[in-house]
């Protein structure tokens, strides 16, 4: 008697390795994540030094903060010659203040008439080790 199709065991194995694959993937792409968050975050504290650097050349000093600043928030959503502020402000120097992928803000600091903003990335990019990073006037650490 001649059977065509497949036994039970050639099933379990297809499926055995369909699974493996899947696993690997969804592994793969969550090291993605991290990255693409991690990088979004190094373009966000970028475009803030070139918008607080525009700030200051206007302004001759640095947004006032007399406690650090949740950037991001309602409060602190917009940057413009008043300094941060809430949305909708007139000629901004950045329309938008970013916010956090992940943790929902950047914190901005104001010592000694110059500014700092701690991110904290998850993972390795740029040379930069997981862990809190620091924008100043002076790049990134």
């Amino acid at each position: 008697m001649n059977k065509k199709g497949f036994t039970l065991i050639e099933l379990l194995v297809v499926i055995a390795i369909i699974g493996l694959l899947s696993t690997l993937a969804v592994v793969a792409l969550g090291s993605a994540r991290v990255k693409a968050r991690d990088s979004k975050r190094l373009a966000d504290l970028k475009q803030m030094q070139t918008a607080l650097e525009l700030y200051y050349t206007d302004n001759n000093a640095y947004p006032a903060a007399a406690a650090p600043i949740a950037l991001g928030t309602t409060n602190y959503a917009c940057l413009n010659a008043t300094g941060f502020t809430t949305t909708g402000c007139s000629s901004p120097y950045m329309g938008q203040v970013p916010v956090d992928p992940k943790s929902g803000n950047y914190t901005y600091t104001l010592s000694g008439g110059s500014y700092t903003i701690t991110a904290t990335l998850e993972g390795t990019v740029n040379n930069l080790g997981p862990g809190t990073v620091t924008l100043s006037p002076s790049g990134l650490k």
